[in-house]
């Protein structure tokens, strides 16, 4: 079942069609406007705008209780509409689905087994192209041209794409790190190189350098342990004391000649961890202390923290108070009284010890890095730090500021506001497998942070936000990846949350983010947590792709509503890209258009920029300038810019309305 609450656009029009208009008082315009007959009714289109302090959300909320199920959960969405849904191929049911690339008409959604390529030109009915069966872990893609690129992290991946995996410890058959594909015949993938890394490849993001035509340079996040030199000369795994040449503590760039791609090789590892220190950190939420008294686990508060004690330790311990007692047999009830009597001083002690051997430095890989070319910054999701980049040097990124935050656990993936103004960070605490959006789990952990950036490059943090819809301790929950929804004016994102489904949020103002459109299933099953949701979904020409851990692919289209009208959506969509990587941020730019000039319209009504009279005047000129043609257009166009930047100096909404000059000059 699908809960749909969009709320229809109400048409009306206003049927006049002279500039004399201006001088109507707005009483007498409404007056016209209610008994005016059909044929006059044909001016500008008349329907709820509402602002975001205003939004009103279904309730109760339809996320709340959902059935569960792998292929048949029942659903809950608001002001979306879902085109399609098509399953894994075969080969890939029951692994992971990962993250996605688009290229021209085509999806690409990696998977643990490799990749697979879906044809969405027509949304409602995607068409598998290919599937390549390739395995490593995590498999994300990125595209540039006809080529591929593939990330292998796992132990299990081959360089021969072999199926069979890699048991030796050392092997001169294991691929860990970036796989490139031409795919200039999308049905016939060819394999053409590899660069291995010490760490892996989790993630890595594609820079296409402004100036640089010959080369596209990938930046390379492994999380993996260091491999042995013995199977990739070269790699050390010690502290940067004990050897400068360390693999730890810094990331990979990948040059990649367009013309020889095959030639593809490391040109840098930059150290952009340098200098700093172990982030702040924080214990246990109430959702996961109660999860663990259920589960019977051994807890103890130590300096004001929760700390549950690994079942392999509460082994040991219980093994050894029955051997103190010259005991046989399992423990009894007075082993698991003692134990639990001692475990404050146990832990405090092994917190002690463990603190006296930690290192005081900060994280030592990123986990995702978003890079905005165009502006020459990037984002680095950096494990224990949000991180900004210079990047204007494609080869040699530089810290130039950095961001910890006692709330976050695992500082993920980044996103920048169009502008350049604004930064999002995501944190995937739990790691992803974990459930966390349970109702006693904090707002502020495992959310989204957003910072300002100011003009000398430092950020400021503004506001949490998180999906607002409890889960179940049966669905894997927590920020993940997403991406810019093209809308003129706004900074809209569309974001994943796995089991927590698919969020649409608006974050103009950093302080105040507001949802206003979702999709959501009910767990995969219904007794345990069993991995699922969405990984990553994204906007792309007019539509938001989801890859589905569990379930295969999903298609969605934005539906209007109050607070994303039918002429936003519209001048998103005049928005097409060739091909798109989401950590490789291309800069949005709408041409002009009467749709857009509405667009801007719309949203200077909903902040109350103008009066109601002046909106409708405003309207119908754009109506009769756009039904018109020649001279006639011209003079409509240049008299309603004169009007629209008089008007400008006494709005409180002088930025929108000199957006809204400029396009209609440009008209």
């Amino acid at each position: 079942m699908i809960f749909d609450k969009n709320i229809d656009a109400a048409a009306g029009f206003f049927g006049i069609r002279n500039l004399a208009i201006w001088l109507i008082p707005a009483a007498l315009l409404f007056g016209l406007y209610s008994c005016s007959s059909t044929s006059m009714l044909e001016g500008t289109v008349s329907y709820p705008i509402a602002a975001l302090n205003e939004i009103e959300t279904p309730t109760p909320d339809p996320r709340i209780g959902l059935r569960a199920g792998l292929f048949d959960a029942e659903e809950a969405i608001w002001n979306m509409n879902k085109l399609s849904t098509v399953l894994p191929p075969d080969d890939f049911i029951g692994s992971t689905n990962s993250d996605l690339a688009f290229k021209e008409n085509y999806a690409i959604q990696g998977n643990y087994n490799g990749f697979i390529v879906w044809d969405i030109s027509n949304p409602a009915s995607p068409e598998l192209v290919v599937d390549f069966l390739c395995p490593a872990s995590q498999s994300d893609v990125s595209v540039y041209g006809d080529l591929l690129f593939v990330s292998g992290e796992g132990f299990e991946g081959r360089l021969d794409c072999g199926t069979e995996g890699v048991q030796e410890t050392v092997s001169p058959d294991r691929l860990r790190g970036i796989r490139i594909f031409d795919i200039s015949d999308i049905e016939n993938p060819e394999y053409i190189s590899n660069v291995q890394t010490c760490r892996g490849s989790h993630t890595h993001s594609v820079h296409e350098a402004p100036g640089d035509s010959e080369n596209v340079y990938i930046y390379v996040s492994g999380s993996a342990p260091v491999r042995p030199a013995e199977e990739l000369p070269g790699c050390i795994g010690v502290l940067p004391e004990d050897d400068p040449d360390t693999a730890l503590f810094r990331i990979e760039v990948i040059q990649v000649p367009l013309a020889n791609p095959e030639n593809a090789a490391i040109v840098n590892s930059p150290r952009i961890f340098d200098d700093l220190t172990a982030p702040p950190t924080h214990g246990m939420s109430q959702a996961d202390i109660d999860a663990a008294k259920e589960a019977n686990l051994f807890i103890a508060e130590v300096h004001g923290e929760h700390h549950v004690l690994p079942s392999r330790l509460a082994r040991q311990y219980l093994e050894q108070f029955v051997r103190e007692r010259n005991g046989s047999g399992a423990p009894t009830a007075a082993d698991s009284t003692r134990l639990q009597q001692l475990l404050p001083e146990l832990i405090a002690s092994r917190l002690a010890d463990q603190e006296e051997h930690r290192t005081e430095r900060g994280p030592n890989q990123c986990h995702d890095i978003t890079l905005y070319p165009e502006i020459g910054l990037a984002g680095g999701a950096c494990e224990g730090y949000g991180l900004l980049l210079d990047i204007e040097d494609p080869a040699s990124p530089v810290r130039v500021d950095a961001v910890a935050d006692s709330n976050f656990a695992y500082w993920h993936s980044a996103t920048l506001s169009n502008d350049g103004s604004k930064i999002l960070f995501t944190d995937e605490w739990g790691g992803g497998a974990q459930p966390k959006c349970r109702e006693n789990d904090p707002m502020e952990w495992g959310a989204n942070a957003i910072f300002t950036i100011s003009d000398d490059n430092t950020m400021e943090f503004e506001s949490y936000f998180k999906l607002p819809a409890a889960q179940t301790p049966q669905e894997n929950c927590v920020a993940h990846n997403g991406s810019l929804i093209p809308i003129p004016g706004r900074d809209i994102m569309v974001q994943s949350w796995y089991q927590g489904g698919i969020s649409v949020f608006d974050w103009t103002d950093p302080k105040n983010p507001v949802e206003i459109a979702y999709h959501d299933r009910g767990p995969v099953n219904p007794d345990r947590m069993q991995m699922g949701g969405s990984w990553s979904v994204y906007w792309y020409n007019g539509v938001l792709v989801s890859s589905e851990i569990a379930r295969g692919l999903d298609i969605f289209e934005l539906q209007p509503s109050p607070w994303l009208t039918e002429n936003e959506i519209a001048a998103a969509n005049t928005v097409q890209f060739g091909h798109l990587n989401a950590q490789g941020q291309p800069m949005i730019t709408w041409e002009p258009s009467f749709v857009l000039a509405k667009a801007y319209l719309d949203q200077i009504q909903r902040d109350g920029g103008l009066t109601t009279e002046q909106i409708a005047i405003i309207r119908q000129q754009l109506f009769e300038a756009e039904n018109a043609s020649g001279a006639g257009q011209r003079g409509i166009l240049a008299d309603l810019s004169d009007r629209v930047d008089e008007l400008a100096s006494s709005s409180m909404q002088d930025k929108k309305m000199s957006l809204l000059s400029d396009v209609v000059r440009s008209l």
